[in-house]
C-alpha cells in the first residue's frame, strides 16, 4: 500500500482547485452576496454540480465554509483568494497561472537543462511577456508592491551613501525600489532601467513616492549598453532569473557603464557559501535560472570584468554583494 505521506506530498487536485476558484472568481460572488451552488454557477458561467464538488474539497482543504449543503462562506483563507498575489498565482490569463502551467514542463527541463516553457505557450518566457502586456503587467505587480511588499531601501552593506549622489536600478520594474532609495536619501538622483512597457508605468510611483523630479529612466533591453557615470548600480531579484551567459552579459554591462569608480551591487540572487543554495525549481522551468553561492558568483563576476568587494548582511538582515570593476 502506498504511503500516504506521499500521496500527500503528489496532490494536484488543490492547487487545480483553487485555480478553478480564482479564474471563476468565487470569493468575489460570494462577497457580493451569492452564496448557494445554483446562482453561484451561473454567475461563474459553470456547472452548477461540478463546481459544488470542486468547493467542496476546498471546504475540506479549509478553504471556503458550507453552513449549509449547497450554501457557501468565505473564512480567511477565501478571502485570500482575491488578494492580488493570490489572483496572480492561479489565474491562467495572468502572469501566475502560467507560471502554474509551466510546471508540467519540469520534467523536460531536468532532462535537458533548459527551460521548456516554449512548449506550452509557444514563446520562451520573457518573449511571452512581451507579446502579452496584460501578462507583463501582471508579472510588474507581482514584482512590485501588491506583491512583494513595501520594498526595503537598505541596499548597502555598511550603509555608506555619502559617496553616492547617482543610483541606476538595472531592471528595476516600475520602480518601487529606487522610488524607495530616493525618498530615503535626498541628495540623491536615480535612473530606472527596464523594458519600455514596464518603466512606462514608473511615473506614478515616482509621483507617489514624491521623487519624480529627481527619477529618470531609460527603457532598454539591460543587455545593451547601460546608462554610464553612475556611483550605485543596482541588481535586486534579477540575477536569479537568467542562466550563467546572461548573467554574465548583463554583469558585464554593468562592469562597462561603473567603471572605473562605481559599485555594483547584487541584492538576492547570491547566498553565502555555508548557507544552502535554494533549488529555484521554478526559475529552472522557466528561464534557467538559478541562485549562486557566492563562491560560484565570485568566478562569475570576474569573468564579466568585476570582483567582489564585500559580501554580508545588511542592518535589515539581507546577504549582499558589492563589487567593483576590475582596474
Amino acid at each position: 500500500m502506498a504511503n500516504p505521506d506521499l500521496w500527500a506530498m503528489a496532490d494536484l487536485a488543490t492547487p487545480w482547485c483553487l485555480h478553478v476558484a480564482v479564474t471563476l472568481r468565487v470569493a468575489e460572488h460570494i462577497l457580493a452576496g451569492v452564496s448557494g451552488i445554483q446562482p453561484l454557477a451561473l454567475q461563474c458561467g459553470a456547472h452548477a454540480e461540478s463546481l459544488h464538488r470542486v468547493l467542496r474539497h476546498l471546504v475540506e482543504k479549509g478553504v471556503f465554509t458550507e453552513p449549509e449543503i449547497g450554501v457557501f462562506a468565505l473564512n480567511d483563507a477565501a478571502r485570500g483568494l482575491m488578494e492580488p498575489g493570490s489572483r496572480l498565482g492561479f489565474d491562467l490569463t495572468s502572469v501566475g497561472g502560467r507560471m502554474a502551467h509551466s510546471w508540467s514542463t519540469l520534467l523536460q527541463a531536468v532532462q535537458t537543462g533548459e527551460p521548456a516553457y516554449h512548449t506550452i505557450f509557444g514563446r520562451p518566457w520573457w518573449e511571452d511577456l512581451a507579446a502579452h502586456p496584460q501578462v507583463s503587467a501582471d508579472f510588474d505587480s507581482l514584482m512590485g508592491p501588491a506583491g512583494h511588499g513595501k520594498p526595503d531601501p537598505d541596499v548597502l552593506i555598511n550603509g555608506d551613501w555619502d559617496a553616492v549622489r547617482s543610483v541606476v536600478d538595472v531592471g528595476g520594474g516600475t520602480g518601487s525600489l529606487l522610488s524607495e532609495v530616493l525618498r530615503m536619501h535626498p541628495a540623491v538622483r536615480g535612473t530606472l532601467v527596464d523594458l519600455p512597457s514596464t518603466v512606462a508605468r514608473s511615473g506614478e510611483v515616482f509621483a507617489a513616492a514624491g521623487v519624480a523630479d529627481r527619477a529618470s529612466s531609460a527603457g532598454q533591453s539591460f543587455f545593451e549598453p547601460l546608462p554610464a557615470g553612475a556611483d550605485l548600480y543596482l541588481i535586486k531579484s534579477v540575477l536569479s532569473d537568467w542562466p550563467d551567459g546572461d548573467a554574465r552579459a548583463l554583469l558585464r554591462r554593468c562592469a562597462e557603464a561603473a567603471a572605473p569608480n562605481g559599485r555594483v551591487v547584487i541584492v538576492n540572487g547570491v547566498s553565502p557559501d555555508e548557507e544552502r543554495v535554494s533549488p529555484e525549481l521554478l526559475m529552472l522551468v522557466l528561464v534557467g535560472g538559478k541562485q549562486r553561492r557566492l563562491s560560484e558568483f565570485r568566478q562569475l563576476a570576474m569573468s564579466a570584468g568585476l570582483e567582489v568587494a564585500v559580501a554580508g548582511y545588511t542592518s535589515t538582515g539581507r546577504f549582499m554583494v558589492e563589487c567593483k570593476p576590475l582596474q
